[in-house]
């Protein structure tokens, strides 16, 4: 099987991330729930993998940074902190239903759209600007990468912006985390929320909340610490962890973290945007596709959407896979960003690498895809 679904879930992981999730399952308890020795191997892991995030991401301390179950878990965490029934907020025309179903499910908020054409990120940063500097609004949500087509958005410009209007800012760094670099303490973003089982390297079931401001729980319960008080702690990570930890999850994330920062950045960017060129590239020259490849590469990364004329992307999925081509196809959980480039009607076939694939299955693949059609 060629995986082409990293966008999904990286299925190919270091070697280390397996192992150390399993010792952590029969040689680990739970953090801060015992001064016995599992305990205390729970709680060195649980702040190892902290300090590595922190150390990946620029982070002043990793007590800023949140344990969770996914992106999507810190996306609500940071999205019900701000955003209040009535609220106005400013989103990208890329986002995820992560992003938007949270705030649809807040009374009475005011979401204004700061679409722009795709690839043209100079579009999308006037759109934000017109917005708060016209009716102005509470918190600003945009994504770093669209899960879709791959596209990098001008996140530090938009990041500026929002300083300059005095607007928080919450990132979605679900396809960013792992690729490009994310400078948290020069982004000056209120939150940053990012999977741990997507360009991390880490096992499903995993997050990471990356908190410059104070955030409300959305779980209340134990945390192993002021046991006596009836309300959750104020002091991060505590505030936002109530309940065990998923420390075979940790674990496997903080061999995915050393392997991402062995690896190196630009290492791995530089890796999947050759693939994802070549693959673009290459299904350009077949007939009837339609391919979504920026024509300024430092504006995609490693992920890329097709569709062919007269064929059903969800059947031309699946007979894909039949040949071994594992993608995925329809709308991604993305109708926004469908709506916003035009492909709401019929989806796309997505294709997304990681530091794991080669340009021979980048070849084989195009092959496929040729053969099916």
């Amino acid at each position: 099987m060629i995986y082409l679904d990293s966008a999904a879930t990286t299925l190919q992981k270091p070697p280390a991330v397996a192992r150390a999730a399993a010792r952590a399952v029969t040689h680990m308890a739970s953090p801060g729930r015992g001064g016995h020795r599992p305990a205390m191997m729970a709680a060195r892991t649980a702040y190892a993998c902290r300090e590595e995030a922190a150390a990946l991401f620029h982070v002043p301390s990793p007590e800023q940074i949140v344990l969770t179950f996914n992106a999507t878990h810190g996306l609500n965490i940071a999205i019900h902190t701000l955003v209040k029934p009535g609220s106005r907020v400013v989103i990208s025309g890329y986002e995820h239903n992560a992003v938007t179903r949270p705030l649809h499910g807040i009374p009475d908020v005011k979401i204004h759209t700061a679409a722009g054409e795709l690839f043209h990120p100079e579009q999308t940063l006037a759109a934000f600007r017109e917005i708060l500097e016209g009716d102005g609004a509470d918190v600003a949500v945009c994504t770093h990468v669209s899960n879709v087509f791959g596209y990098i958005l001008p996140i530090r410009e938009i990041a500026q912006l929002c300083r300059e209007h005095d607007v928080p800012l919450i990132v979605d760094a679900s396809q960013s985390a792992g690729c490009l670099d994310l400078d948290f303490q020069n982004l000056g973003a209120a939150f940053v929320a990012m999977p741990g089982h997507k360009g991390l390297y880490g096992p499903q079931g995993t997050g990471l909340l990356l908190c410059a401001a104070s955030a409300e729980p959305l779980l209340q319960g134990g945390t192993g610490s002021q046991s006596l008080q009836q309300v959750m702690p104020e002091f991060l990570p505590d505030r936002l962890e109530a309940g065990t930890h998923n420390i075979p999850g940790a674990a496997g994330l903080l061999e995915g973290l050393r392997y991402v920062r062995r690896v190196g950045l630009g290492t791995i960017e530089a890796h999947e945007r050759r693939l994802i060129r070549r693959l673009g590239v290459g299904l350009q020259k077949l007939p009837g596709f339609e391919v979504f490849l920026s024509p300024r590469p430092e504006y995609q990364t490693g992920v890329l959407s097709f569709r062919v004329a007269g064929r059903d992307c969800e059947e031309l999925g699946e007979q894909l896979g039949d040949r071994g081509i594992a993608l995925r196809a329809g709308l991604h959980c993305a109708p926004l960003a469908h709506q916003t480039a035009g492909t709401l009607d019929t989806g796309t076939v997505r294709a997304s690498v990681s530091a794991f694939n080669t340009g021979e299955e980048i070849l084989r693949a195009i092959a496929a895809m040729g053969a099916v059609i």
